[in-house]
């Protein structure tokens, strides 16, 4: 068993069935990019004992060496990556996705800025045609479907065609995640479009761009308060009628502060949990917090282990 999230007794079911349903796909190579404290390497010792990874622990060799030894984990099986400092893990881990030893990349103890600027370095990173996005995959007591929220930790104001982008990663993480139905709520303060709230028109403008099969494989309604958006009572109650309306299971968040703002909120007054990933790069990229559960870091291992698999399925598909 794992350690309990901060959600209360019961409502955890959400991640625990998708660590269950990670653990029937194979185990991913994942560069664990320089975890240097008990966190972030409890959080590979117990992915790999899952099953849901097979680690490579990219960083200074003696000193993770030493925190598992001060924790007592074993690490023994694991190969380790010598690395100077925290820059040089990132660069290191990026290089084994481009020489395709590791499929996924999980952030350990170092800033995700220091990750992400390897990851998106214009010579030697591991960008792709698709702008790259943050989603969190938030398990809130009490509603009856895991939330994907985006983009609260890397677009800070994305323009609408960065947002294209953005809808577009969360959908296909929605469907790697196995969603019957894929139901995206553009946010905005309101669900009328007025040209006094910019994000309105934008959210117009996505949604007739999927009409138009610019972006692909969902619904997509808005714009949408927040209460329309996941509160069926509360849409019926402005008279808006649409499959998306009170039923949302993605929510667009208009730029970073909003989405900070709702995930937070839902974080500690709601007491939800927030597993987080990157995606757009050639890898899906695990992004884990000290202040995380070990459950919620681990539902993020389980959430990059799925988007690996869809991957794999997609270009298995393509060859065919």
């Amino acid at each position: 068993m794992v350690e309990q999230s901060r959600a209360p007794q019961g409502a955890r079911s959400k991640y625990e069935n998708l660590i269950a349903m990670a653990q029937k796909q194979p185990a991913i190579r994942t560069a664990i990019v320089h975890p240097c404290d008990d966190v972030s390497l409890q959080s590979a010792v117990e992915a790999a004992r899952l099953h849901l990874i097979e680690p490579i622990l990219v960083g200074p060799a003696d000193r993770i060496r030493s925190v598992a030894a001060a924790a007592g984990f074993d690490i023994g099986g694991m190969e380790i990556v010598n690395a100077a400092h925290s820059h040089d893990s990132a660069a290191k881990s990026v290089d084994l996705v481009r020489s395709g030893r590791a499929e996924a990349l999980m952030k350990g103890s170092l800033h995700t800025d220091e990750l992400m600027g390897a990851v998106v370095s214009r010579e030697t990173g591991i960008r792709t045609a698709r702008r790259i996005s943050h989603c969190f995959i938030m398990d809130v007591p009490g509603h009856a479907d895991a939330l994907i929220i985006t983009d609260a930790a890397v677009n800070i104001a994305p323009t609408l065609d960065e947002k294209v982008d953005i809808v577009q990663n969360a959908i296909d993480l929605a469907h790697a995640l196995k969603a019957p139905e894929v139901r995206v709520a553009i946010l905005s303060a309101m669900e009328t479009v007025t040209a006094k709230v910019p994000s309105t028109i934008e959210a117009a403008a996505l949604c007739k761009m999927a009409e138009r099969g610019q972006i692909t494989g969902a619904l997509l309604d808005g714009p949408l308060a927040l209460d329309n958006a996941i509160s069926p009572e509360a849409a019926a109650i402005k008279h808006i009628a649409s499959p998306v309306a009170g039923r949302a299971n993605v929510l667009v968040v208009p730029d970073l502060e909003a989405g900070n703002m709702l995930a937070k909120s839902l974080s500690f007054l709601a007491h939800a949990d927030a597993a987080g990933i990157v995606l757009g790069a050639r890898v899906p990229i695990m992004l884990t917090s000290r202040a995380d559960s070990l459950l919620t870091r681990l539902a993020s291992c389980a959430v990059g282990v799925m988007v690996a698999a869809a991957r794999r399925e997609s270009a298995s598909a393509s060859i065919r």
